[in-house]
């Protein structure tokens, strides 16, 4: 059975990352106040991202996964950069920084 993972945008700017069989009713149920706790108390969302997969095993591991990525990494799969998520991982991300010294 088809299964989704999902991003919104909560009204905070920060992101809700979750899975789903039903992505419309899901965001619905967010939108209303039904849904995670955390989406409750930064309503309006909007929905930023959707990926499809086969099963809600392969959705669920995916949402885990995208859970433990940076806002950087996750904004970047918003906006369908996917070149850059493998810069912005964690054990890759090398901020720029600026030493002054010679």
């Amino acid at each position: 059975m088809t299964a989704y993972m999902y991003i919104v945008q909560c009204a905070d700017g920060s992101y809700y990352v979750g899975s789903t069989r039903n992505v419309d009713a899901r965001v619905h149920q967010h939108s209303v106040g039904l849904g995670a706790e955390y989406t409750r108390r930064r309503r309006p969302i909007e929905l930023k991202f959707v990926a499809e997969f086969e099963n809600v095993a392969e959705a669920f591991s995916m949402e885990k996964r995208v859970q433990g990525w940076s806002r950087a990494k996750r904004k970047a799969s918003i906006d369908g950069a996917y070149d850059q998520l493998p810069g912005l991982s964690r054990r890759g991300f090398r901020p720029s920084t600026e030493s002054g010294d010679g």
